[in-house]
């Protein structure tokens, strides 16, 4: 099986959110004060914590399946899967970057976390495609069936 198979578009999201990435760490760095939300507080600490377990449970359970199917060349319809197209993405770029961020008393998360759901949904539909080729009405019957079409 090789690399890129398993990476999907993930090498291009990362690359298209690296820059956002980086520029926004240097900011911060030069002016953490801009970028703080005060501590974090107790309730944004428990609400980061109730989104970041859900992101970081549905990262992991997404690998795993990724891990386990994709050299099998089996489509892959269950879990995290069955609710979003793109789990990973979804679950790093809304769960989990935002609400880590806020965990270390910064906002920046949430700026970073959007770019990279961007770029999700700009390099995911090449992801579709080879998805529609390889599995053909299994994956056009996965399409209908997901949870969350629109996320």
């Amino acid at each position: 099986m090789k690399l890129r198979t398993l990476v999907g578009g993930g090498d291009k999201v990362m690359l298209f959110t690296l820059p956002f990435l980086a520029v926004g760490l240097v900011i911060n760095i030069l002016f953490p004060s801009f970028f703080r939300v005060g501590g974090p507080p107790a309730f944004l600490s428990a609400i980061s914590i109730a989104f970041m377990v859900p992101g970081v449970i549905m990262w992991l359970w997404s690998v795993v399946l990724i891990l386990i199917k994709v050299p099998r060349k089996e489509l892959i319809t269950t879990g995290p899967f069955a609710l979003v197209k793109h789990p990973i993405y979804t679950g790093v770029a809304l769960l989990v970057l935002p609400w880590a961020g806020f965990m270390l008393d910064t906002w920046l998360g949430v700026p970073v976390g959007i770019v990279m759901y961007i770029g999700s949904r700009i390099f995911s539909p090449s992801e579709e495609e080879f998805l529609a080729k390889a599995f053909g009405p299994a994956y056009e019957e996965y399409c209908r069936k997901v949870v969350l079409t629109w996320l």
